[in-house]
């Protein structure tokens, strides 16, 4: 192996490195790469106080961009940032052990000028459904709400509408929606004979749309989605811990819903949108309260509705306020909505590839993206990087975009390698937050409201049948003493106008247990309704 050279001090790695230059906490990069040689002492870092205006790490398969992640989640972890990360493909596991020393991670530690010493990080780790490895985490169907849902679903933006006035009924009527068969029990509802007075209230929705997204919901539901719907909902205080004075990574698999993509990226959404809702305004911090991190972030804007991309952008925006920043990992930036880039401050990309003339177009897209450099031709430069090489640039202490620079990545400490399935398991069923999640609740709900509705409302038709059946009966019957009364010497009631026969009727009837339970059953829905005109009845949003 050989030592590098420690080049002037006024050479362009040890310029570019300037604009590096930090006073308070950063996550060190790499080194500087200049004309194929790496400058040990000119360090590449990213300011803690700036880790909150966002930013992406891309490549194509193999470059490095998997050990990037984990180098960038191991040093927040180490600074106190708890890190929620998506782990796809189970890929960063190995956070959770110490890495094995070998001669490329030596050489790559001196070629960075770091000293490596192997580190394990605290990991918990989350399965999303029931289904998974990890501590199972889900969301009531109401929180979800109708964007993130019909993002799920695959709906068109009619059908989108139609779901968001569904919501709207069940919440105006009370009826929480923790899991799957409370939605599709609103929509059986709505579609039937009985609620078809309810589905016309609501305004705009046909029978066909909704049986449309009836059957998608039963589609999801047949796939396996009726596991990560439910109760407990996770809470976001969750993801914000420490242990020590470390960060606890959270990292969230897939599960048993690798098939469904879609679905674990909106679900880390609904998780960023609910951190959005909880978290206080925090201004400029000088390091972040958490770092999201959307592996694989394609998934999540491939065939997105235009309110969906709206809520993603608004929520990107606004949420670094709040002391949190959030990370896309993808093979390409073109792969995120120019809205959503152009709120991403530090920019980490690996080698691209240009094969075809859509990857040349993507290319030279990007190189837009980068300032100018007077180094290096960053069109070149991106499809000559190296494995663990990448052209960054970030945001500096002041807020001024740093110069580009050809950076040769600092190795992780933690297990490069996955730690297998068994080990994941026994960490999740050790971890406090097993006994918080690790059993479903199925709490009464609009399933059981609506089908509670439907049984009054067919006990109440067979007493009105019955006690009508008696009345009748009873009324017969005093007419027939009134007869015989009348044989025997005719009416003996005053003149008030009220006959035996009257009150024997009457009698009869209020003394019925069925007529009595009739008119008790209108009472009481009577009183339901007038009380809901007066408080209200939509759902708060349960915490």
């Amino acid at each position: 192996m050989t030592e590098p050279t420690t080049p002037p001090a006024d050479s362009p790695a040890r310029r570019i490195a300037a604009g590096y230059a930090t006073e308070g906490g950063a996550v060190t990069l790499g080194s500087v790469v200049v004309d194929g040689e790496a400058d040990p002492t000119a360090k590449v870092a990213l300011p803690l106080s700036m880790v909150n205006r966002h930013g992406f790490i891309a490549g194509a398969t193999g470059t490095g961009k998997t050990k990037t992640l984990q180098l960038f989640i191991e040093q927040l972890s180490a600074n106190g940032v708890p890190v929620v990360v998506a782990d796809i493909k189970g890929d960063l596991s190995g956070l959770a052990a110490p890495g094995e020393s070998n001669d490329a991670i030596t050489d790559r530690a001196t070629r960075t000028g770091v000293d490596w010493a192997p580190e394990a990080y605290p990991v918990q780790f989350v399965s999303l459904g029931t289904e998974g490895v990890g501590v199972p985490v889900r969301a009531t169907i109401t929180s979800f709400g109708p964007i993130l849902l019909a993002k799920v679903l695959g709906l068109n933006a009619t059908q989108e509408s139609t779901l968001g006035l569904i919501f709207h009924w069940a919440d105006q009527q009370g009826l929480e929606l923790y899991d799957l068969k409370d939605l599709r029990a609103v929509i059986q509802h709505l579609t039937s004979d009985e609620g078809k007075a309810d589905l016309k209230g609501i305004g705009g929705v046909s029978t066909a749309t909704a049986g449309v997204i009836l059957r998608a919901l039963v589609n999801l539901e047949a796939a396996g989605g009726d596991t990560f719907f439910g109760d407990p909902e996770l809470d976001p205080a969750d993801l914000m811990r420490r242990d020590g004075e470390r960060g606890v990574i959270t990292a969230v698999e897939l599960g048993e819903q690798a098939a469904r993509p879609a679905l674990f990226s909106t679900f880390l959404m609904w998780i960023l949108a609910e951190l959005f809702q909880e978290l206080p305004e925090k201004g400029d911090v000088d390091a972040p309260e958490l770092v999201f991190i959307f592996d694989e972030a394609h998934l999540l804007f491939a065939d997105a509705s235009k309110a969906f991309l709206e809520q993603v952008v608004q929520t990107v925006k606004l949420i670094r306020s709040k002391g949190v920043g959030v990370y896309f990992c993808s093979q390409q930036p073109t792969d995120i909505p120019k809205d959503v880039l152009s709120q991403l401050g530090a920019r980490i990309q690996h080698a691209l590839r240009a094969f075809t003339p859509e990857d040349q177009t993507a290319l030279n897209k990007t190189v837009k993206t980068y300032p100018k450099s007077d180094v290096y031709d960053i069109e070149s430069a991106l499809t000559s990087l190296g494995t663990g090489e990448a052209i960054v640039t970030v945001l500096s202490e002041r807020g001024a975009p740093t110069p580009v620079a050809w950076t040769l990545m600092t190795p992780p400490r933690s297990l490069m390698d996955t730690i297998g399935e068994t080990a994941i398991s026994q960490q999740a069923r050790a971890s406090e937050l097993y006994t918080k999640y690790g059993a479903t609740v199925d709490p009464v709900s609009a399933f059981e409201k609506l089908q509670a509705k439907a049984a009054l409302a067919e006990q109440t038709k067979l007493d009105a049948e019955l006690a009508a059946q008696q009345a009748a009966q009873a009324q017969s019957e005093a007419r027939m003493d009134a007869r015989v009364g009348g044989v025997g010497g005719g009416r003996t009631g005053g003149g008030s106008g009220h006959g035996p026969d009257d009150e024997s009727f009457v009698s009869k009837a209020m003394a019925n247990p069925a007529v009595r339970s009739f008119l008790r059953s209108a009472a009481s829905a009577a009183g339901r309704e007038i009380s809901r005109s007066i408080f209200g009845t939509r759902s708060r949003r349960r915490r």
